[in-house]
């Protein structure tokens, strides 16, 4: 399926029910945290990776996506544009089912290895946003 296509988003929406959060801060400031907790409210379990937190939102913070002792369906991208790769390349190789590349999170080349390698694909569009619209 091609990259941000509204069969995409809503499939990734509807299907990812456990979703890593590359980046997520425990600081209720940042995007990542508002954008998070707001999918926690709405039912998706929500697992922090952010070698620099110990726990967000009472859960075990990870290093990297090859800590999660469990399935990740989704990942999510909160990391500048040319650090989005690694988690790409990460989300790949673990198996993920999709990855989402949030608002001014732009890899084209790590968005066409995700997608090459059978990932459904989101880039530079916010999570939160597009929840909200699917179900107004």
């Amino acid at each position: 399926m091609p990259i941000n296509s509204p069969e995409t988003i809503k499939r990734i929406l509807d299907e990812c029910r456990t979703i890593a959060v590359v980046g997520l801060s425990s600081d209720p400031w940042r995007p990542s945290n508002s954008v998070s907790n707001y999918m926690k409210r709405n039912g998706y379990r929500v697992i922090p990776v952010n070698p620099n937190e110990t726990t967000v939102f009472d859960e075990k913070s990870y290093p990297d996506l090859f800590a999660v002792p469990e399935k990740i369906e989704l990942v999510d991208i909160f990391r500048r544009s040319d650090e989005a790769g690694t988690a790409v390349d990460q989300a790949i190789a673990i198996g993920a089912k999709a990855v989402w590349l949030q608002e001014g999170v732009i890899d084209r080349a790590a968005a066409q290895r995700a997608l090459d390698a059978g990932l459904l694909v989101v880039m530079d569009r916010c999570w939160l946003k597009e929840h909200a619209r699917a179900n107004r």
